[in-house]
């Protein structure tokens, strides 16, 4: 796979090349450039894999200033399209539509009358005189997005996300010791072939430093990070 290749467009091939060798993992740990809410409702379809890493939290000022009524604080009835406000308030419009990247959404809009005399509408929206308009995912997206972010915010989560500490230690070893990221070749066959070199040398080097028990590194600090006080 190219450098350019975004983080998302792999995991699909990855789960593919893992199935065709019959080495799919129930749990694949990733980073969160890996995570969007249709990879994590495919992966778990297609390969019945737990896409298991931080995704993308709300971004929107309401949720971002944490006093506003964010996407969160709306209730989604999908049996009979409409969504209540956390006033109580119910939707008056629900139509489906793409966004920029061409993905399936739901637009919903709600009564002018209701948002204009809301004693807390300072809360909701920004707009002047519009009422409050909510975009977002299909239900199965939403569900596993909502879900996933609720996830990340347990003590369990941090927990088992621990051991991606390996995978990030193992990707600095190569860069400081191997360089891999940069590359004396031309071509993808010739980068690839260098890959592998790379990968045998370090699976040496960690026999090797296993065999004569040496202790594993610490976590190092910035030359600033060591000048905070410790409490």
């Amino acid at each position: 796979m190219k450098a350019t290749t975004s983080d998302q467009l792999n995991i699909p091939v990855i789960h593919q090349a893992l199935a065709f060798k019959e080495l799919l993992p129930d749990q694949h740990m990733v980073d969160q450039g890996y995570t969007s809410a249709q990879i994590l409702v495919d992966s778990q379809r297609a390969y019945d894999i737990d896409l298991f890493g931080p995704v993308p939290v709300n971004q929107h000022w309401q949720a971002k200033a944490g006093q506003g009524y964010a996407l969160s604080d709306f209730q989604v009835n999908w049996k009979n399209r409409k969504v209540r406000c956390p006033q109580g308030k119910s939707s008056k419009a629900w139509k489906k539509g793409k966004d920029a990247y061409g993905h399936l959404v739901i637009r919903v809009e709600f009564r002018h009358r209701h948002c204009s005399a809301c004693p807390v509408r300072a809360q909701c929206t920004k707009s002047e005189s519009g009422p409050r308009n909510l975009t977002f995912q299909i239900q199965e997206n939403y569900e596993a997005l909502q879900k996933a972010r609720a996830r990340q915010q347990t003590k369990e989560f941090e927990e088992l996300y621990a051991i991606r500490a390996g995978v990030e230690g193992t990707i600095s070893q190569g860069v400081r010791t191997f360089e891999i990221r940069q590359y004396r070749y031309i071509g993808m066959a010739k980068t690839r072939l260098q890959h592998v070199v790379a990968a045998v040398a370090m699976n040496v080097v960690r026999a090797v430093s296993w065999l004569e028990e040496v202790p594993l590194a610490q976590t190092r600090q910035s030359r600033f990070a060591k000048l905070a006080p410790v409490s």
